[in-house]
């Protein structure tokens, strides 16, 4: 039986250079709705773990969560999945630095109306501004990394930075643990009953940013207590 990862492993070899029909098949048959396009495998790991702590199976949703090597291959990706190609609604996430190819990417495919997330500053921050340096250095010690972590913040290069820097640096130095610790994000507290709903979509480019980290609004509100928008992915809903 036919399934999402299937479908990804399709549209990757079309992105690639390959055939289209594979893909446009499969998006049939599921079939598939929507496409959340992430910079790499650590994003997936991040957008994964919060979905399924909410009780959302993209998935069956028709929903596809895919990583596309580097967000310069954005624009490729959403010409093959967007209104010129499969016709999918398309909605992403990507650190503020690639801010412009996501840009360029959904202007080219005619889906500046389907929004895109911008992190402040990337997916290592967002997690750490949303659980705090104690609770961060916490679930290191329970990965069992902290004598990494110390003897990583002895390093000359680390002195005189902030321990929420340290933090953000630590997780990116050793490959695979990226994507371990996008995993460690549905350790997010819940958004509290009074924050809005995300909507399905958000404005073109919105910054993921904003003390309580509620979603962008027209009048820029945030509420206390809600964890930074990381933990608030947007995903197509209903």
């Amino acid at each position: 039986m036919a399934d999402m990862g299937a479908f990804r492993e399709a549209v990757t070899a079309w992105a690639a250079g390959g055939p289209g029909d594979p893909a446009h098949e499969l998006a049939a048959r599921l079939p598939v709705r929507a496409a959340v396009l992430l910079e790499g495998p650590s994003d997936v790991a991040a957008v994964s773990a919060l979905a399924e702590s909410r009780g959302r199976d993209l998935a069956a949703e028709g929903i596809c969560v895919l990583p596309m090597g580097g967000a310069m291959s954005v624009g490729r990706f959403a010409r093959l999945l967007g209104p010129p190609g499969l016709g999918l609604r398309l909605t992403g996430l990507c650190d503020e630095a690639e801010r412009r190819y996501y840009a360029r990417g959904w202007e080219r495919a005619s889906a500046t109306q389907q929004g895109f997330f911008v992190c402040a500053a990337d997916l290592e921050d967002e997690l750490i501004r949303a659980l705090g340096v104690t609770r961060v250095t916490e679930l290191i010690r329970a990965e069992g990394d902290l004598r990494a972590l110390q003897t990583f913040q002895r390093q000359p290069a680390q002195q005189g930075r902030t321990a929420q820097q340290q933090l953000r640096r630590f997780l990116g130095t050793k490959k695979g643990r990226k994507i371990r610790y996008g995993r460690v994000q549905e350790a997010l507290p819940s958004c509290s009953s009074a924050c809005p709903r995300l909507p399905a979509q958000a404005p073109w480019g919105s910054p993921m940013r904003g003390r309580g980290g509620c979603p962008p609004r027209p009048c820029r509100a945030r509420c206390a207590g809600c964890p930074p928008s990381t933990s608030r992915v947007s995903v197509p809903s209903g």
